[in-house]
């Protein structure tokens, strides 16, 4: 699936997935037009469907890319090694900084896809999004030394309770906040001081 796409340059692959990340996060599935994102991606609706069967294939595709390329970036952070949470938390805020630059919209996208209520495409992103948060916590917990946190502390509540705190933090600040060098600056300087919140509430 998708081999034409592929077999363009890089470049040319990164400014059409940017175009749809861009049109699919200001609106609904359903009132996104592909027109407008061959038009961002600077070629034709026709050469677009070349690349993409239809619209739900073009849109499940980036999905797959926002999960791909965070996980990458991710492990390039060396995020899932590290023992200590708050230094994994720091690292992941790093590699999400550095998605944003190479995919300025694709955060706006992610949380749009995650509402989106169409039936054509909501079930497949949902199976998707549990089997990637279930594994993400899974590593996560796995490499946590309990000893370090307060007696009593539900790590796994704990963990849930941050990754809310997150991605509500991030929702909030994508739908009132430009996403240029000062935006993402207070977004890094409004998370380190959430986890510096949270080694006071729950390190020993």
């Amino acid at each position: 699936m998708n081999e034409k796409f592929f077999l363009l340059p890089k470049e040319r692959q990164q400014a059409i997935l940017n175009a749809g990340y861009h049109v699919f996060s200001q609106n609904t599935y359903k009132k996104s037009p592909v027109i407008e994102i061959a038009r961002y991606a600077g070629i034709s609706k026709s050469l677009l469907f070349y690349y993409f069967r239809n619209k739900r294939e073009l849109y499940l595709f980036l999905w797959e890319n926002c999960v791909q390329t965070t996980t990458r970036y991710m492990t390039a952070f060396h995020c899932y090694e590290q023992t200590n949470l708050f230094e994994m938390l720091q690292r992941g805020m790093q590699a999400k900084i550095h998605i944003m630059y190479e995919y300025p919209d694709m955060g706006s996208f992610a949380v749009k896809a995650f509402y989106e209520e169409d039936a054509s495409v909501a079930p497949a992103i949902h199976e998707s999004y549990d089997r990637y948060k279930n594994a993400d916590a899974k590593d996560a917990l796995a490499n946590l030394n309990p000893a370090q946190f307060k007696e009593g502390i539900d790590l796994r509540m704990m963990y849930r309770e941050m990754y809310l705190a997150s991605e509500g933090y991030l929702w909030e600040m994508l739908r009132k906040t430009p996403l240029d060098k000062q935006g993402i600056q207070t977004m890094e300087h409004d998370f380190t001081n959430m986890i510096r919140f949270w080694k006071q509430l729950y390190l020993k």
